[in-house]
Parts: structure tokens; C-alpha cells; sequence
């Protein structure tokens, strides 16, 4: 985030971990596509509450999986995550403190061999120089080895079009607002340069063949139980809670999710039996020749 949204990492540890859970099959499936029988060695940067760490240590035979962050707050959430979900002593599960800004080639030294697989979830974005980033990291792989980023894909998407309050398309303006936000964010960055191909064409400029994509599609349809309603209610209130600072968003647009967020309200989307989860999610592989 920009220096005008600040993230609290502490503060939203809890729904790492949350998210960690929800996303467990999701993990799970990738994971065991993109783990190899002869894999001894992978990287998991920027691991947020190490969900995927885990799912990569579940598809291996044997060896270690380093799971990197560089937010202590959740460095110390991901080693608890592993402390208490992770007991097989043939892969080893560690967690360590690295900045994907300054230390991957620093962590490069300290790996005990070239990593078999490299995962990078929605952290690459965050950088300045994304290609040279997705260099660096290519740079951990074995021959042989692949360098995985989940990046891009759909955005996720729970209301019709028309709710019946403010102007239809209230949801689209909101993710309008946050990619003029994050065009903004990605313009700030310190060594802001533009990559303008796609994440493929980034992988083989780093010198990985073959690249592929897979985009998987993670649909809850309506009526939502309880605990994914609590967990759109509470996605919407976030990214609301920070865009509102930023005057992206207009005066009647917040009137009208002040409306739909607050549980007091008559148009509480809490009330809604026609709220739903609907997004893609998309994973380039690119493979060290």
C-alpha cells in the first residue's frame, strides 16, 4: 500500500490466517500440480500466514520448504501458523524474515541448494521494477526448476449489478477506484518503471521455457452461508475503509456503502440472500532451461 493507505500487519494477521484456511483447496490443488516427485528444495516469498508454504510441504517426499516475509508481524504469524498446523519431520518448514526488495539475493546464498520451485503470490506487484524482480527469482531455481506467480487473473466480484440503492454498478466503480489507486501506488514505488507485456512475456524475459498460465474460477454461488457472507461483508469494508481516504470514491458512492455496511441499516447487504463470490485466479509458471 501507498503511504496514503498505511497497512497495519498486526492488525490484519487474523485475516491472513482466515484467508490461509479459506483458500486450503485451492493451495492444494496448485500445489500438487506444480510439486515434482524429485523436489527437495522450495521457496515461498512473500508467504503471507504460509497457507501455500503448507500445501507444498504436503506435496513433497522429503526436504524443506522456506516460507519469506518481509513484515515481521507476519513472519511471527506464519511460524505459528506452521508451529501448529505441521508435524512431519521428513520436510522441514521454516519461515524467515527477507525483504523481496533487498534480500532475495541475499537468501540465495543461504539455501542450502537452487530451489526446485519458487512461488510468489501478489507480492511481485509491490515492487518497483517487477521484471527485474521476477529475474531475481528465477535466479533461485535449479535447472529445471520453476518459478510460479500468482498475479492477475479476475477481480472478485458478490453484488448485482443494481441493489436498489445509489446508482447501478456501485461494485464495478469500487474496483475502478482500486486500479486508479493502484496505478498510483505502482507510480510511487521507489524505481517505479512500467512493465507493459504480461506476466507471461516477463517470465521469458528472465530466461524461463516453457511458460504457462492456468486460471482456475472460485465461485460460491447464492445463497452464501454464514461465515463467507461475514467474509464479503468484511472484504467490502476493507477495501472501502481504505479507498475512502483517497478521494477516488464519490461523496454519493460512500453514502450509499455507508448504508449497505452498517448493520443498523434497512439496506444492510447482511440482510441480502442474493449476495455471491465470484473471481478467477491466475498462476504463470515459467520453467529455469
Amino acid at each position: 500500500m501507498s503511504a496514503d493507505v498505511p497497512v497495519d500487519w498486526a492488525e490484519l494477521a487474523p485475516q491472513l490466517v482466515d484467508a490461509a484456511r479459506r483458500d486450503r483447496a485451492w493451495y492444494l490443488t496448485i500445489a500438487r500440480e506444480l510439486v515434482g516427485p524429485a523436489d527437495r528444495l522450495a521457496v515461498d516469498v512473500g508467504c503471507g500466514a504460509a497457507g501455500m508454504a503448507l500445501a507444498i510441504a504436503r506435496m513433497m517426499a522429503c526436504g524443506q520448504v522456506v516460507a519469506v516475509d518481509g513484515h515481521p508481524a507476519v513472519v511471527d504469524l506464519a511460524q505459528d501458523h506452521i508451529r501448529n498446523a505441521w508435524s512431519d519431520p521428513r520436510i522441514r518448514v521454516e519461515v524467515r524474515h527477507a525483504d523481496i526488495r533487498h534480500d532475495i539475493p541475499a537468501l540465495r546464498e543461504t539455501l542450502d541448494r537452487p530451489a526446485d520451485l519458487v512461488w510468489a503470490s501478489a507480492a511481485v506487484h509491490h515492487l518497483g521494477d517487477q521484471q527485474a524482480a521476477i529475474s531475481t527469482l528465477a535466479s533461485l531455481l535449479a535447472p529445471g526448476g520453476r518459478l510460479a506467480l500468482a498475479e492477475g487473473g479476475l477481480p472478485e466480484q458478490h453484488l448485482p449489478w443494481d441493489i436498489g440503492l445509489g446508482d447501478p454498478g456501485l461494485e464495478a466503480r469500487l474496483q475502478s477506484a482500486q486500479d486508479r489507486w493502484f496505478t498510483r501506488m505502482r507510480a510511487d514505488l521507489p524505481g517505479s518503471r512500467r512493465m507493459p507485456y504480461g506476466w507471461t512475456e516477463a517470465l521469458r524475459r528472465a530466461g524461463l521455457s516453457p511458460v504457462t498460465t492456468r486460471t482456475t474460477l472460485d465461485e460460491q454461488p447464492p445463497p452464501l452461508h454464514d461465515t463467507a457472507r461475514r467474509a464479503v461483508l468484511a472484504h467490502l469494508s476493507r477495501r472501502v475503509g481504505w479507498l475512502r481516504p483517497t478521494g477516488l470514491l464519490s461523496a454519493g458512492d460512500l453514502d450509499a456503502w455507508d448504508r449497505l455496511l452498517e448493520p443498523a441499516d434497512e439496506q444492510w447487504l447482511g440482510h441480502r440472500g442474493d449476495l455471491f463470490r465470484l473471481s478467477a485466479r491466475s498462476v504463470h509458471v515459467g520453467v529455469r532451461p
